[in-house]
């Protein structure tokens, strides 16, 4: 069966770059949500760092989102399946697995606790790495694998079943919350959000985003003319939900690192839920508004952001941890925020250039960042990018 060429999406470029943002942002904050209660700017710190959490949830939709618009039209033989895992294989394992080993190393000659020798060396990494717990992001792309593994089988009641599509959302939502009931009150999981039942409605809603967009263009370009009152209606909701969500969100938490406050795990959970699922929708047609001005110098920067965003993903902890070893002795309390924000930048600025330098010149690049604009390898078939060449992770 012939391919049929998929209309390109250029505005999910953006989505990924605030999403890259977001994912720096949660971690530049980090220590500051801990060391900085004293301070009079706490709440925006809280805030940032609550706020910006929508960053992996949203990957995983936009993931899951170009995965079912290329494939939905395609029966997965097996000559498409082999390519599709081959694919992930070369650009997703292979830099999963050297930023494993690059951290793990890394952890050692920080001062880790392992022992030194090479059996249990080997022992550790090899779990760690089957866990994605070789540092602390990288249990995205072991949640990413887990889908991986179940795509195929997703799309085949995607295509089978006429009413699955239309399901799916709340198909996603009953599985995700069956699996948190449970791990509340019949078992444990350890570090559950590892796991891709945590995020199967974010995997679902992409999966239906995906597989419905031709008819959801118009609804989320919202032009002058086309815009029915329940999709204007429709809107409102949702930006209604985003809002008082994240409110929510942000004040419970405040509440619990200032105070220790205590809310029942479930109220978490429904929150982030809600923030989750409603910010990925929002960011969707805030970047399809942003896109009308794509000849403006910010639109273009953010769109090279989002195509380098797994690189960025991948290595940014590496110029924060450095950045962190040289903290100074700062005495002003007006300072201190200066060198936190100065973390952020340091580690964006620095992940990007590294990034966009070894895409431009090292043909090899994809052993390390994935496929990259820039890079040698181009032979990329259609069905397996949605707007530019660039990493498999983070666009599907």
């Amino acid at each position: 069966m012939k391919p049929t060429t998929k209309e390109k999406i250029p505005e999910l470029q953006l989505v990924r770059a605030m999403a890259i943002l977001a994912v720096l942002m949660v971690h530049a904050t980090s220590y500051a949500t801990v060391q900085l209660t004293h301070s009079s700017l706490y709440v925006v710190y809280n805030a940032l760092n609550v706020l910006m959490k929508y960053g992996t949830p949203v990957f995983i939709a936009l993931s899951s989102m170009v995965l079912f618009y290329n494939y939905k039209d395609r029966p997965m033989g097996r000559q498409l399946l082999s390519r599709f895992y081959k694919q992930r294989l070369l650009y997703i394992l292979v830099p999963y697995v050297m930023f494993s080993l690059f951290y793990f190393i890394l952890s050692l000659m920080a001062g880790s606790n392992e022992p030194w020798s090479i059996t249990t060396l080997a022992e550790s990494f090899a779990l760690k790495l089957v866990t994605g717990k070789a540092y602390t992001h990288l249990y995205y792309i072991f949640i990413m694998m887990q889908f991986y593994l179940a795509f195929p089988c997703v799309l085949w009641l995607f295509q089978h079943y006429r009413q699955f599509p239309q399901w799916s959302i709340v198909i996603g939502l009953l599985v995700q919350w069956a699996f948190i009931i449970s791990n509340k009150f019949l078992f444990q999981v350890q570090n559950k959000g590892s796991w891709a039942l945590s995020y199967v409605a974010c995997y679902m809603m992409g999966a239906a985003l995906g597989y419905y967009y031709p008819q959801l263009r118009t609804w989320f370009l919202m032009r002058k003319g086309e815009r029915s009152f329940v999709s204007v209606l429709t809107w409102i909701a949702i930006w209604a939900l985003w809002l008082i969500s994240a409110i929510i969100h942000v004040y419970m938490w405040y509440e619990n690192r200032m105070y220790g406050t205590s809310y029942n795990s479930l109220v978490f959970e429904l929150m982030y839920n809600m923030y989750s699922l409603s910010s990925t929708l929002v960011l969707l047609q805030i970047s399809f508004l942003m896109y009308r001005r794509q000849h403006s110098i910010v639109i273009r920067k953010l769109e090279r952001l989002g195509t380098l965003s797994f690189g960025v993903y991948l290595i940014h902890p590496f110029f924060l941890l450095l950045y962190r070893q040289f903290s100074p002795h700062i005495g002003s309390p007006q300072l201190i925020h200066v060198w936190y924000a100065g973390g952020f930048f340091c580690a964006l600025l620095c992940s990007w250039l590294v990034v966009s330098f070894i895409a431009r010149f090292l043909p090899c690049a994809w052993i390390l960042f994935g496929q990259l604009p820039g890079t040698g390898k181009r032979n990329f078939k259609q069905e397996e990018r949605m707007s530019s060449p660039e990493t498999l992770l983070f666009k599907g």
